[in-house]
């Protein structure tokens, strides 16, 4: 639901601008309309039809369905997106905790060794291009277990550039090469990804990740993994528990630089691949260790942001880590088309004991990969692959379809029945299948953000000061480097109006680098101001105080902490880190953002 038109309109394009309850912007039609292929106008597409700002996708939602259809068929055979990969075979273990978070079989038993499959891809680039681009890296893992396949499809960075699964055709349109000239190749360094992001101001905290250290990973070896959305977990009582996933790599963490990456691509295109190969064949085998945040779900509001936004992390010493098992990769694939391009991931794999949140990118997901892999893979059978076929008993009455590998025998193809032959077994329910865990899911259908995810750069703030001198160096160098890349001046001083509301430190560096010092540009405030903005900070950071669900916070240099936020700006005494509240500590800093800003609304 959109509020009033700004009278500041859009900035460079024609029409007027309006901001929704979640702080997304609606640029407002004055010629041209926007509409389906059917020619329908579409009202709002900035947000998928729920029930509730906060509600499950609906599948009446023909424009999603339209949209996310028709660019999931855009490219063929090639991925769309994670074209470039490079994959391996291993297994996982878990550990004895697990098993008090899910009921997952594949969670109980130590001594037990699930086979997993897993796929490190770059994003925006084709198959051909180079391995070590500025980018996020995808770290898919298929679990094969004995109650079917379970897959968490993630990347390196643990939040994403969009809030809503509808936006994610507008995203790659922007990255990928520009359609009148064919280029740049595995590159954002240009004018449509600046334009876009710049429009979307939920995108400032993932744009701090890539412009970090972390989209130039030294080897896949040395690189983390995240689920990125937030799922369910159910235990055996059938206590439910909000999880984030993470993986951790057993050698630590490790980049190149910027210099050294150009280098290494023009020598070697292939400089991640080989080097997984070549790790794996001396028998180095890769290990990462798997750990979840678990928020009890009566206690997922009162967190300071929502848990559903896919552009928010949760902090670890809000939230610790509990390591739940460890994957090791020891086998190169055998064909590297059979298995490593044919594999189908999907988040819409899960097994009994993991399920889905209401996250809405998470939720536009689970329907866009079945139907990618529809077209990508030639129809409905890829699941018969052997990548991707189930190593436990699989049975339905599925039929038929391009590429059936399996010859079905007999009459009945259906079910309930009663013409199976004498003594035959046929597949039939069992109550210790797959249930869904209840929940209330009431409310109107409504294409609405979600106010509480209106907040989009206190996490980009806390990640910026949570960095060393050096890295901050390098954000500050891919900043300018990106957006002198740019040819459109509006869309540079756009990107350097954020940037100042990020941290008016970050602003003063990239300007000065790109010699564009006092030219950023505060267009299309928001109708909710600032201070309005603040004391809804602070009435939330009032209600944080999260049960511990794992009883030692293990934290890591990169990842950002309300405490690390406070220290990193003179608010906390080392002696008194004890006494300071998460409340108070975000307060101080939201009040030194509102003396720098005073004369602002929070602005796109």
């Amino acid at each position: 639901m959109a509020k009033e038109p700004s009278k500041q309109g859009n900035g460079h394009a024609d029409g007027r601008a309006v901001t929704g309850s979640g702080g997304e912007l609606h640029q407002r039609a004055t010629d041209t309309v926007l509409t389906t292929n059917q020619g329908v106008p579409i009202s709002d597409d900035q947000n998928s039809l729920k029930i509730g700002p906060r509600g499950p996708t609906l599948l009446e939602d023909f424009h999603f369905l339209e949209k996310l259809t028709h660019f999931d068929h855009e490219r063929i055979p090639e991925r769309i997106v994670h074209a470039r990969g490079t994959a391996a075979h291993g297994s996982f273990a878990p550990y004895d905790i697990a098993r008090t978070y899910s009921r997952a079989a594949f969670l109980q038993y130590p001594k037990v060794r699930t086979p997993v499959f897993v796929r490190f891809s770059t994003v925006a680039g084709g198959a051909g291009s180079i391995d070590l681009p500025r980018d996020v890296r995808g770290f898919a893992t298929k679990f094969y277990t004995s109650e079917g396949v379970f897959d968490l499809v993630g990347n390196n960075i643990p939040v994403f550039f969009i809030q809503d699964a509808l936006k994610f055709p507008d995203l790659i349109h922007a990255v990928k090469m520009e359609p009148d000239r064919g280029f740049p190749q595995a590159a954002s360094a240009h004018d449509t990804f600046w334009d876009f992001v710049s429009l979307m101001p939920e995108s400032m905290h993932m744009l701090m990740w890539a412009m970090s250290d972390r989209a130039l990973p030294r080897s896949y070896r040395m690189m983390e993994g995240f689920g990125v959305n937030t799922y369910r977990v159910i235990d055996a009582h059938g206590t439910a528990h909000f999880v984030k996933w993470h993986w951790r790599p057993a050698t630590g963490l490790a980049s190149v630089l910027w210099d050294e990456a150009c280098k290494i691509n023009g020598a070697d295109h292939d400089f991640h691949r080989r080097d997984l190969f070549t790790a794996i064949s001396r028998g180095e085998y890769p290990e990462y260790e798997l750990s979840i945040q678990a928020v009890p779900e009566a206690e997922a509001d009162r967190l300071p942001f929502d848990i559903l936004d896919a552009t928010k992390l949760i902090p670890e010493e809000l939230v610790p880590l509990v390591p739940i098992g460890k994957m090791v990769l020891d086998r190169w694939p055998d064909n590297f088309f059979a298995e490593t391009e044919q594999v189908a991931f999907h988040p819409g794999h899960i097994v009994p004991g993991i399920e889905f949140s209401d996250d809405p990118l998470l939720q536009g997901r689970i329907f866009s990969y079945t139907d990618t892999q529809l077209k990508r893979l030639g129809g409905p059978n890829f699941h018969e692959l052997e990548i991707n076929r189930p190593k436990c008993p699989m049975h339905n009455f599925q039929r038929d379809g391009m590429a059936r590998f399996a010859v079905d025998r007999g009459r009945v193809s259906y079910e309930p029945s009663s013409l199976d032959p004498a003594g035959r077994d046929a597949a039939r329910e069992t109550p210790t299948g797959f249930v869904t865990h209840p929940r209330v899911a009431a409310g109107d259908k409504v294409r609405q953000r979600s106010a509480t995810f209106a907040d989009h750069y206190s996490q980009a703030r806390m990640f910026w000061r949570s960095m060393t001198p050096p890295e901050q160096r390098h954000i500050v160098a891919a900043f300018a480097f990106e957006l002198s890349k740019v040819e459109t001046l509006a869309v540079r001083t756009r990107m350097l109006g954020h940037l100042a509301i990020i941290e008016r430190e970050l602003h003063d560096r990239v300007a000065t680098a790109m010699g564009m010092p006092g030219m950023a540009a505060f267009s299309i405030a928001t109708t909710m101001p600032l201070s309005a903005r603040l004391a809804a900070m602070e009435r939330s950071m009032q209600r944080v105080r999260i049960t511990a669900v794992w009883p030692s916070a293990r934290m890591m240099r990169m990842a950002v902490s309300l405490k690390t936020w406070a220290r990193l700006s003179g608010l906390m005494n080392p002696g008194k880190r004890a006494a300071i509240s998460a409340s108070s500590a975000a307060m101080a800093i939201a009040s030194k953002a509102s003396r720098d800003f005073s004369s602002l609304a929070v602005m796109v």
